[in-house]
């Protein structure tokens, strides 16, 4: 994960914590719960997305140090 992508992934988690600490403390109206929870959906969607692309370059990274021995 190069540094653009952690720093857009770190980006993305604190305002996931931002989201929960409004609705945690109930600072937000109906109407605005809703568009809270649709953004929430889509970072989560964005950290998984890099997490699993991590995961796959390091297993990659790992099999060809496994075939350079």
């Amino acid at each position: 994960m190069g540094s653009s992508a952690n720093a857009k992934y770190s980006e993305a988690v604190k305002r996931l914590e931002e989201i929960l600490e409004n609705i945690d403390r109930s600072n937000v109206g109906v109407d605005e719960l809703a568009d809270l929870v649709k953004e929430a959906s889509d970072l989560i969607k964005f950290c998984r997305s890099i997490l699993k692309n991590t995961e796959q370059s390091v297993q990659e990274s790992l099999k060809n140090l496994g075939e350079d021995g």
